[in-house]
């Protein structure tokens, strides 16, 4: 796990270069490198985070014995050791997945990407065809940003605020912050909230040869498989093929040379993680759970976590946040997201990865992913909708209030067309919110705060074998009777406790709007007011915020969606400000 970046065509400075790794140190703390092509078309570097292989044999950028490719890799493949047995005669000088995938790219060329099982983002320079290869995995777990100015250079990054110390434009994206504020939406595109900067799509190869047009081409889509029959297996079939996949995803996100650890809700995807940890280490594992609190018996979750635990050895963690805490942890994350983030869940879950990086746990699992495969958000059983925003549970209101905007601005926003390759409106759905909507977000939102404290987050749920299997299988297997996952409410009887299987679903996590109208209200005034100061003073129509903020804060909503976007935009103008003035 680590941060990359690189600067290719030319023109490339080697400060330049130090300013981007510089960036993201905090993405790998342990070890920094760089090369340089001599022809002078490539730099590149990699901050890195030591997981695998802690030996200098792990060093990056990493060539191969003949000097032909050189890498610069972010992320894992957990069948690292399978692929190195194919690899029979390679002269591998260490034991790291990085060398690994070298290795295979050097046997198989782009089509190893195929045989790949992990999470990954990585730059490969071909030094004899003087090409460069920039990938992200199937499902964007791992980031990659680049900005392509008119001169030919390319800019690639982990993270935006590299790009921008590079050079990269630091001009907010009008059209994106349109449709963000207007309708909700974000990270259903390459646009990020940047003028100039666009992210690599999940699932997606970046080629670049000085003097020819940029080409990104996909190697890999869920919905290319949407044509595949339908499942006719029983459900107890169905459920011993995945419960295997389950174990076996679980058991390759486990390899590591630094402790792991679990990220543990109350809810039935966190419960499936622990049940199977506790299948593959044994009831004697002492691993330790980490759940967020905020001392709010109305959300936490730490009563179902504990009864999870209560009889194994597991050490409860308790990571809470408070009210008091928020304003200087919302500016830290805010400076490390670069784009807007979930609020105060994203607070929260921030607060779990200093506490286990504190501990010294450098890798932790969540469950991610089992809603979107399974349909447990109450949508999916409720009319078919191709709103993202159906995506914000809990609430009865509006999420977001576009008549605060400026006309012209709004009239900016872009409605999303997403794409619906299944002939079913149950498998668009699913596919809308993993390939465009709720995915894309939370995987944002979780790579930025689990990087802010130098962890490692592996999605165990996201394995690309278990997202095909869910998505061959018949809307009977995922729904019945209203009751929703319920596959996995069948299949978890044999690894929980009592009881737990039919845990409903609780959307809302943290007292947001409570906090919001009470012990932060300044702060969040505050906030509101450096939004109409900063450069969302030409969108926002002053009166019409403070109208809807004053009936927020009166209880005349029963959502914070709006209220928190103003405090993003409030949070990203001050800090952006303060960067003009520094430099």
């Amino acid at each position: 796990m680590c941060g990359i970046g690189g600067i290719f065509g030319k023109g490339g400075t080697a400060s330049q270069l130090h300013a981007m790794l510089g960036a993201i140190a905090h993405r790998g703390p342990d070890d920094a490198g760089t090369w340089a092509d001599p022809l002078g078309s490539a730099l590149f570097g990699q901050r890195r985070l030591s997981i695998i292989d802690l030996s200098p044999a792990g060093h990056q950028p990493m060539g191969d014995p003949e000097g032909r490719f050189w890498l610069s890799f972010n992320g894992e493949i957990y069948n690292y050791r399978e692929l190195r047995a194919e690899l029979a005669g390679y002269p591998f000088r260490g034991n790291s997945d990085s060398e690994v995938l070298l290795a295979a790219w050097q046997r198989w060329g782009p089509a190893c990407l195929d045989r790949l099982i992990g999470m990954f983002a990585f730059l490969l320079w071909d030094t004899r065809e003087q090409t460069l290869f920039a990938v992200r995995d199937r499902f964007g777990v791992k980031p990659l940003y680049y900005s392509y100015d008119a001169g030919g250079r390319l800019l690639l990054a982990s993270e935006i605020k590299a790009l921008q110390a590079a050079g990269a434009p630091v001009e907010p994206d009008a059209r994106t912050w349109s449709t963000y504020l207007a309708m909700g939406h974000q990270d259903f595109s390459t646009a990020t909230f940047w003028d100039g900067i666009d992210s690599v799509p999940p699932g997606h190869l970046l080629v670049w040869r000085d003097g020819q047009p940029l080409s990104i081409r996909k190697w890999y889509d869920l919905g290319d498989q949407a044509d595949a029959p339908l499942d006719a297996r029983s459900l107890a079939e169905v459920i011993e093929e995945y419960r295997a996949l389950l174990v076996a995803s679980v058991g390759l996100r486990f390899r590591s040379d630094v402790p792991v650890g679990i990220n543990l809700s109350g809810g039935l995807d966190s419960s499936i993680l622990l049940g199977i940890v506790q299948r593959l280490q044994g009831p004697e594992s002492q691993l330790h759970a980490f759940t967020f609190v905020t001392n709010d018996d109305r959300y936490d979750e730490l009563p179902w976590v504990r009864q999870m635990l209560a009889h194994t050895k597991h050490a409860s963690v308790p990571c809470a946040l408070a009210a008091a805490e928020v304003p200087e942890l919302a500016e830290s994350v805010q400076r490390f997201s670069d784009e807007p983030f979930g609020g105060i869940p994203t607070l929260a879950y921030a607060r779990v990865f200093e506490t286990a990086r504190a501990m010294g746990t450098l890798v932790l699992l969540d469950g991610q992913g089992l809603d979107e495969q399974w349909a447990g958000y109450d949508y999916y059983a409720a009319a078919p909708r191709q709103d993202a925003l159906a995506a914000i549970q809990g609430t009865q209101d509006r999420p977001v209030r576009p008549e605060c905007l400026t006309g012209e601005f709004a009239a900016l926003a872009a409605q999303p067309s997403f794409a619906t390759p299944y002939p079913d409106a149950l498998r668009n759905m699913q596919y809308r919110d993993i390939r465009y909507a709720k995915i894309p977000r939370a995987l944002r939102f979780n790579d930025r705060v689990s990087m802010r404290s130098s962890t490692e987050l592996r999605e165990p749920f996201l394995d690309h074998r278990l997202v095909e299997l869910a998505f061959r299988q018949p809307a009977e297997h995922k729904i019945l009777n209203g009751t929703r996952k319920r596959l996995l409410r069948e299949m978890a009887g044999s690894l929980l406790p009592p009881g737990l299987a039919h845990t409903p679903k609780r959307p809302l996590q943290t007292p947001q709007r409570e906090w919001l109208r009470g012990p932060l209200r300044e702060w969040a005034g505050t906030q509101i007011q450096a939004a109409l100061d900063g450069f969302g003073g030409a969108w926002l129509e002053p009166r019409a915020v403070d109208q809807q903020w004053r009936r927020f804060l009166a209880g005349e909503s029963d959502n914070s969606f709006y209220v928190w976007q103003w405090v993003s935009l409030g949070l990203m103008s001050t800090i952006r400000q303060g960067s003009a003035l520094h430099v």
